[in-house]
């Protein structure tokens, strides 16, 4: 006598319906946006800063705006290596020192929250992939082994840089940020921009040009400080998880991440490539489905992620200026000496 297989029927799950609040999803494009324009700003702040240095006879009303000691991540490495060690806080860059401290807090906290909600470079990034997808009907992705490959040299990179503080003295932090390249490094990192080369310039052209057709671009493969957030995010307690009963297989969670996680086959997200920014969730059409919740299993709202970013980040640039310890204490005349000659000065070995 022989068994008779009994055929499997898929059945059709029941589609209870998620509400989505436009507003929810605009949200994190407001913060994206917001934060881009206070880089603006501080940027021609700091344009107009230097330009008076470099101007003869040129009165220096114009104040250096710290925040600009964001866009200097490695001299927040070695603040950060120095003030561990030390328990001082840095009297060159000291901005750095709370910034970076901030959005690894946040990475700690809500994941890779600096680069989904903050930074302007990721933001810019999307916009351009956004742009892609408008104007050729979709994104491409690169081939598997290639994809694999590329990504982890945003981790060499990121290692490069994290050896070479480590292997750094607390005397050797402080000789470097106080010679004359340390003290003018964000004078440098604007010339880079300002008086571009012809390679700068193709580089920057075929970075903007990959991110137009690729996701990501520059964040997915290239970015040392992404690649630091992503390690620190792995710490963090909460996770996009998925309730495999409400789930109804659409498969949208999936083709809507921007880091291409497979969402929809998974019970929780713990990859380091895991943005935070809930883009998975905002497409869900299930209620239940899909949400970013912490250990406690209590669902996370993305205003409650957009609260927690602010709190962080006005939390500690309030702090520093309330104790006195966000401007550097580089006076005027050491500008006025060093700025002119900007380009005599090279790194130190």
């Amino acid at each position: 006598m022989t068994a008779t297989a009994v055929p499997t029927v898929k059945t059709r799950k029941l589609l209870v319906r998620r509400f989505v609040s436009k507003g929810t999803r605009r949200l994190r494009s407001a913060v994206q946006a917001g934060f881009l324009l206070l880089n603006v700003w501080i940027a021609v702040q700091f344009i107009l800063f230097v330009r008076q240095f470099e101007t003869p006879g040129s009165s220096h009303t114009i104040s250096r705006p710290p925040g600009v000691d964001g866009w200097l991540p490695i001299a927040g490495l070695m603040n950060l290596k120095a003030f561990v060690l030390t328990g001082q806080i840095p009297a060159v860059h000291p901005a750095t020192l709370f910034l970076i401290t901030a959005f690894l807090s946040m990475s700690l906290v809500l994941r890779k929250a600096f680069c989904s909600w903050l930074c302007p470079v990721g933001t810019v990034s999307e916009w351009l992939w956004k742009a892609g997808r408008s104007i050729f009907g979709r994104n491409f992705a690169l081939p598997r082994w290639l994809d694999v490959g590329l990504r982890s040299l945003k981790y060499i990179l990121m290692g490069l840089f994290v050896y070479v503080v480590a292997a750094m003295s607390v005397d050797g932090i402080r000789a470097f940020l106080d010679s004359p390249y340390g003290l003018i490094a964000d004078v440098k990192m604007l010339n880079l921009f300002r008086l571009m080369t012809t390679t700068t310039a193709i580089v920057l052209g075929v970075l903007a040009v990959a991110s137009i057709f690729v996701q990501n671009f520059w964040c997915r493969y290239l970015c040392p400080y992404g690649a630091l957030m992503g390690l620190a995010a792995l710490a963090s307690p909460l996770r996009i998880r998925r309730n495999a009963q409400a789930c109804i297989d659409c498969g949208k969670c999936a083709k809507a991440c921007p880091s291409r996680l497979p969402v929809d086959v998974l019970v929780q997200i713990r990859s380091a490539e895991c943005l935070g920014c809930m883009e998975c969730v905002n497409v869900c059409p299930a209620e239940g489905a899909l949400d970013m919740k912490a250990l406690s299993r209590r669902r996370v709202e993305p205003w409650m992620v957009a609260a927690g970013v602010a709190v962080i980040f006005l939390g500690l640039v309030g702090y520093a200026q309330a104790t006195g310890h966000w401007r550097s204490a580089v006076p005027n005349a050491m500008y006025e000496r060093l700025i002119p000659n900007a380009d005599e000065f090279t790194h130190p070995r």
